[in-house]
């Protein structure tokens, strides 16, 4: 998801695409178990990327309808790849700016979004944005990480050091990479209500290959690797540093490692 004004600290590349699509496939039941949409519902996705969560979405509620929207036209067009290869036919695909988008407002019963706030100057700005988009009675999800969350053995300050670098990063782009503990009094904040927020941890050992595969090492520490040279450039730390992180994060993948990190998922209503 680029957000304009913003810069996506991830970069747009295959490697990344490819991350994302990992880590979509791989967080399918820890996120989406519970995410279904009725027959004939309508649903905005906001900020949908690559495509990689608007797969699940269409597949979770075939019989509902998928607007999914993302402000970068490169993003658009990957994301209709990866919807016509899987052969889905009940999602719509436009590029717009999630602070502009050209609908009416009570379009929609439901809004998605899904790793989107983190890269926000200003994300209850934009969850009003979308509330007035939202017909009375409907809800918004909204899932969000918090890389304040990762813990691992074995420990390692330089892998702490390397994680702090994508943080400052995307701090110094206006985001927030630990927005998942501020989804509650962010959605407040826009005038929602009933807000619910159920965290789902992700935790990886050696007994969950799938997982150590997956997530530890094909997204959390591939993102981490992603800002090496951004980091290097911006002089946040030592090169040595930063390798030695990296290494000690795929220390946690083998068989007596262990890694966990936390997601937040918040639903509320109008």
């Amino acid at each position: 998801m680029k957000i304009l004004n913003n810069t996506y600290v991830h970069g747009y590349n295959y490697r990344e695409n490819q991350r994302l699509q990992d880590q979509a496939q791989t967080l399918v039941e820890l996120l989406h178990s519970d995410t279904a949409y009725h027959d004939g519902s309508l649903i905005l996705e906001a900020g949908c990327g690559v495509g990689a969560q608007t797969v699940t979405l269409a597949k979770n509620s075939p019989g509902a309808q998928f607007i999914s929207v993302d402000i970068s036209e490169e993003s658009i067009d990957q994301a209709k790849k990866n919807i016509d290869a899987e052969g889905i036919t009940n999602v719509s695909l436009q590029q717009g700016d999630i602070f502009h988008l050209p609908f009416a407002e009570q379009s929609f019963d439901h809004v998605f979004v899904c790793f989107v706030l983190e890269h926000l100057r200003n994300p209850v700005d934009a969850l009003i944005c979308l509330k007035k988009l939202i017909k009375q009675g409907g809800t918004i999800t909204v899932i969000e990480g918090d890389h304040g969350s990762a813990y691992f053995y074995p420990d390692s300050e330089d892998a702490h050091k390397a994680i702090n670098c994508q943080i400052e990063l995307q701090k110094q782009a206006g985001g927030n990479s630990m927005v998942g503990r501020e989804l509650f009094p962010l959605l407040m904040q826009a005038g929602f209500k009933k807000c619910r927020v159920s965290p789902r941890m992700v935790y990886v050992d050696a007994s969950k290959p799938d997982l150590v595969e997956g997530f530890t090492r094909n997204t959390f520490t591939a993102m981490i690797e992603g800002v090496r040279e951004k980091a290097l450039h911006h002089g946040l730390i030592e090169q040595s540093v930063f390798d030695n992180g990296i290494k000690a994060l795929y220390r946690t993948a083998e068989a007596d490692g262990v890694f966990c990190y936390t997601f937040f998922k918040a639903c509320a209503e109008i």
